[in-house]
């Protein structure tokens, strides 16, 4: 009997098929990209570097994506492993609730937002000197419960690839269950959880909904590149507004390819 599967006819047309709908998806999104790069013009470009707000705008998306990032993995190592590794009441409940900011539109997240801060709690908050609505640290917030999630979820699946048995191991020979952790679970978790923080900040990095919501999109102040695009286009400035977008596609594609790398993808 042969040793490999026979590849006839009706093999080689199937996998044209599937390789067909490959094709297609991928001269979509490859024509939307060269469409806007046939848009723009070199003025745009140069009006978006020498723009003021605009620069102001790449530094606050940055800086806002990054300690946002910082937050949710301090928040997703502990939770992911709890989730991955404990079996306790209401864990499933607890798994359901870590999803919902995955599933319901972002902008739901900033109209709970703005809500939450005009109840007794969110104004005794403000009381305290920790405003939020229409301020920088508001984007953060918001940031936070949009992209922990994808954090949360990334390192909790990457926990459960993890063989349990090395951390049993380590607890016989004397180890404590901390010290398994750190030693054993998180050393070989340690690409996923680099994943999951490509992802998290990357998820931020585009947020647009819940910041129009709960901080606005005030020049100098709040505004961060996806409220750029909005606000160029809103006084027809279409060629600046695709600049910007193209400077966020080449900075969400890198973070895409680190994150394959990091999770041990091939990109060839």
């Amino acid at each position: 009997m042969p040793s490999h599967p026979i590849s006839g006819p009706r093999s080689r047309l199937f996998s044209a098929g599937i390789f067909a709908f490959l094709a297609l998806f991928l001269l979509m999104v490859l024509a939307l990209l060269a469409a806007d790069v046939a848009y723009i013009n070199l003025d745009a470009v140069k009006e978006v570097l020498r723009s003021r707000e605009i620069r102001a705008a790449v530094v606050l998306s940055l800086w806002s994506s990054t300690l946002t990032m910082v937050i949710a993995i301090i928040f997703a190592v502990p939770m992911g492993y709890a989730l991955s590794r404990y079996r306790f009441p209401g864990r499933i409940l607890a798994d359901t609730i870590v999803d919902l900011p995955i599933v319901f539109p972002p902008l739901v997240v900033g109209l709970s937002l703005l809500v939450f801060f005009r109840t007794s709690v969110g104004l005794w908050l403000e009381s305290l000197g920790m405003d939020f609505v229409y301020q920088r640290r508001g984007i953060i917030l918001a940031q936070f419960f949009v992209s922990a999630s994808f954090g949360i979820r990334a390192i909790k699946t990457t926990f459960d690839e993890v063989d349990r048995r090395q951390e049993d191991v380590a607890l016989t020979l004397g180890c404590t269950r901390g010290q398994a952790f750190w030693r054993v679970a998180l050393r070989n978790a340690r690409g996923g959880i680099i994943a999951g923080a490509i992802l998290t900040w990357a998820r931020a990095f585009g947020l647009f909904g819940p910041l129009m919501v709960f901080v606005g999109a005030v020049r100098m102040k709040t505004e961060v590149l996806p409220t750029t695009i909005y606000l160029e286009t809103s006084i027809g400035r279409i060629e600046v507004a695709l600049a910007v977008s193209l400077l966020m596609i080449v900075m969400a594609t890198i973070a895409l390819i680190l994150i394959r790398l990091f999770g041990g993808e091939r990109l060839w």
